[in-house]
C-alpha cells in the first residue's frame, strides 16, 4: 500500500471516528458535520456530489448517515475506505451504548446526564439548519424544484411517508424538468453513446434474495430468545426500515415487547432515550437492547445485524448514482429527489423546534450558534461543546 493511499485511509478513519463519537442529535447532525468536513473544509467532494449521495441513500432502507458516510468512504478510499469509514462511524456509538447498557444493568436506571444534554439541542438545531440552508442553495436552483420542495415539505406534515414523497417528488421532477433539461457528457461526467444502457448492479438481486430468505426463516421460528433469532430480527428490520429512525420504535414495540416479550415497555423506552442522548444513529439502540438481552455477544450480534444491510444497499448504490447523472430523465429524477430530501430535512427541523425552542434561552443559543457558524468556519465540535457550556449557564441561572 503506497503512502498516499495510507494517508487517505487514516484521514478517513480519524474523521469517521470523530463523527461517531460526537454526532449527538440524529442523522441530520451527522450529515451536517460530514458536509462541513468533506465539502467545506477538506473539499473531497462538491456540494452537488454530496447531495446526489444523500438523495440516492434516501431511496433505500437503513440509516442515511451510515450509508452516506460509507459511500463517501468509497469515493475517497476505495472499497477499503468503504469498510473503514462504516466501522469507524459505528464502533464509537456501539461502544458508548454498550457502556450505558452495562451501567443500566448494574444500577437499574439511566445516568443523570439527560438534563445537561438537553441544553445542547438548540446548538444541534442550529447546525442542522445551517446544513439544510447550504445544501438547499445548491439543490434548489430553479422554480420547478422549489415547487417540488414546498409540496414535499407540506405533504410530510400531513403524515405522508418519506419514501412515498421521495418517489413522488422524483416522478414530478422527471415530468417538470426532464422535458426542459439537456444533459451533455461534460455535465454528467460520463461519455454517452447510443448503446449506453442503465445497468442494475448484481448486488440488488442479491439483496432481494437475502430479504426473501430472511422472511422465510422469520416466519418459521418460535419467539424463544437466541443469538440467531436476535440477528434475524434486526436483519429483517434493517432491510425494511425506510424514513426516520423513529420508525424503528414501532418494530421494537410490536415484536420485542408485544409479540415476543423479550423486552419490557420500560426497557424499550430507556433504550430509545439512551440512543437520543448519545452519539450515533437511533438504530444503534439495537446495541443497547442486544446487551440487555444476551450480554456482550447480544450487543455484537445486534449491532452487526442492524447495520449490515446498510453496507449491502450502499454497495448496490455506488454504481447506480453515477449512472443516474448520465441520462436526462434519471438526472432530473435525482435532482428532484435531492430537493425532496432537503425538504424532508427542513420538515424534521420544524418538528424538532416545536419541542426544543420552548424557552427564550433556547432561542438565544440557536441564533448565536447559527450566526457564528454562518459567518465563520468554526468546527462543529467546538460549537457543540461551547453551546453546551453556555446552555448549562443560561438554564442554571
Amino acid at each position: 500500500m503506497n503512502t498516499d493511499r495510507l494517508k487517505n485511509l487514516s484521514q478517513l478513519a480519524i474523521l469517521c471516528l470523530k463523527l461517531g463519537s460526537t454526532g449527538v442529535g440524529g442523522f441530520l447532525v451527522v450529515l451536517a458535520m460530514m458536509e462541513y468536513e468533506v465539502v467545506t473544509r477538506k473539499k473531497w467532494l462538491t456540494k452537488q456530489k454530496f447531495l446526489d449521495i444523500i438523495g440516492a441513500s434516501n431511496l433505500v432502507p437503513g440509516p442515511s448517515s451510515v450509508e452516506v458516510t460509507i459511500h463517501v468512504g468509497y469515493l475517497y478510499g476505495g472499497w477499503l475506505g468503504f469498510v473503514i469509514s462504516g466501522i469507524c462511524l459505528i464502533f464509537p456509538a456501539a461502544l458508548i451504548k454498550t457502556a450505558f447498557a452495562w451501567a443500566y444493568t448494574q444500577f437499574g436506571a439511566l445516568p443523570e446526564i439527560a438534563s445537561f444534554l438537553d441544553g445542547v439541542k438548540p446548538v444541534v438545531l442550529a447546525v442542522m439548519l445551517l446544513a439544510v440552508t447550504k445544501l438547499g442553495k445548491t439543490a434548489i436552483n430553479n422554480w420547478r424544484l422549489l415547487i417540488i420542495g414546498i409540496f414535499v415539505c407540506t405533504a410530510n406534515f400531513f403524515g405522508v411517508s418519506e419514501i412515498i414523497l421521495l418517489l413522488v417528488g422524483g416522478a414530478i421532477g422527471m415530468l417538470l424538468i426532464g422535458f426542459h433539461q439537456e444533459l451533455s457528457p461534460e455535465e454528467s461526467g460520463v461519455e454517452q453513446s447510443a448503446n449506453t444502457k442503465f445497468q442494475i448492479p448484481k448486488a440488488v438481486f442479491f439483496l432481494l434474495i437475502t430479504i426473501a430468505i430472511l422472511f422465510f426463516i422469520d416466519a418459521n421460528y418460535s419467539p424463544s430468545l437466541s443469538l440467531g433469532k436476535l440477528s434475524i430480527f434486526f436483519l429483517k428490520v434493517a432491510s425494511l426500515l425506510y424514513g426516520s429512525g423513529y420508525v424503528l420504535i414501532a418494530f421494537l414495540q410490536g415484536e420485542l415487547v408485544d409479540d415476543f416479550g423479550w423486552l419490557t415497555q420500560q426497557q424499550l423506552l430507556d433504550a430509545i432515550a439512551i440512543a437520543q442522548i448519545t452519539p450515533g444513529p437511533l438504530l444503534s439502540s439495537a446495541t443497547f437492547i442486544g446487551y440487555l438481552l444476551l450480554g456482550i455477544p447480544g450487543a455484537i450480534v445486534a449491532t452487526v445485524s442492524i447495520f449490515l444491510p446498510s453496507f449491502l444497499f450502499s454497495a448496490a448504490l455506488i454504481s447506480v448514482v453515477s449512472q443516474l447523472r448520465s441520462f436526462r430523465w434519471t438526472s432530473a429524477f435525482l435532482d428532484a429527489v435531492n430537493t425532496s430530501s432537503i425538504a424532508l430535512m427542513a420538515a424534521v427541523i420544524v418538528k424538532l423546534s416545536q419541542s426544543v425552542l420552548i424557552y427564550w434561552q433556547s432561542w438565544v443559543i440557536l441564533l448565536i450558534t447559527f450566526m457564528i457558524s454562518f459567518r465563520w468556519k468554526v468546527n462543529v465540535i467546538y460549537l457543540i461543546l461551547g453551546g453546551a457550556i453556555v446552555a448549562w449557564i443560561l438554564f442554571k441561572f
